[in-house]
């Protein structure tokens, strides 16, 4: 962990969270049990994070309004970048964010059928749970698919944004661009 970054641990309904600050902005947000050895001499408060997921958690926040330190491929930026685009309360699929983001990102042999699969990679490395809402792509049939917290909390957060889950699946409506193509 670089010298200028700055981390804290909150608690939230999804049970604890790690927030970590790099020199941009937050960096990381890990799960309880999943946050590395950090430098305890780093850990401060970081007001304007805790305090915009508080607002969040208690139904306040629809959009953070944070500087970000994120670090990846341009293909992995690429998809964090749209999923920053989900409107809070609805939700993508895989397929949805493999067709929005530019062709030129993916490898040249990447047959375009596999295309959401590399979309699964890229969101699975979202290093900004919560934040940047990796929790709002579900499969294409409306499953909930994997998620890096577990499906419960995964469940949590789109029921937090007023997402009908049953089960293991929500109701999914196609983007409204793509009804266009139809």
């Amino acid at each position: 962990m670089a010298a200028s970054s700055a981390w804290n641990a909150i608690e939230s309904p999804i049970g604890p969270l790690t927030l970590v600050g790099g020199p941009a902005g937050l960096s990381r947000v890990f799960f309880d049990g999943h946050a590395p050895a950090l430098d305890p001499a780093a850990r401060q408060p970081l007001p304007q994070i805790e305090a915009q997921l508080q607002r969040y958690f208690a139904g306040e926040l629809r959009a953070f309004e944070l500087e970000f330190d994120l670090r990846g491929t341009p293909l992995q930026l690429a998809v964090w970048r749209r999923l920053l685009e989900i409107p809070y309360g609805e939700t993508s699929t895989y397929g949805e964010i493999a067709g929005a983001v530019a062709e030129s990102l993916y490898e040249p042999e990447l047959e375009p059928y596999r295309r959401p699969r590399a979309v699964g990679g890229a969101i699975g490395s979202n290093p900004i749970a919560v934040v940047v809402p990796c929790h709002r792509v579900i499969g294409a049939d409306g499953s909930l698919t994997g998620y890096y917290g577990g499906l419960e909390r995964k469940r949590v957060l789109l029921e937090l944004e007023g997402v009908p889950v049953v089960g293991d699946a929500v109701r999914h409506e196609p983007a409204k661009q793509q009804l266009a193509l139809l």
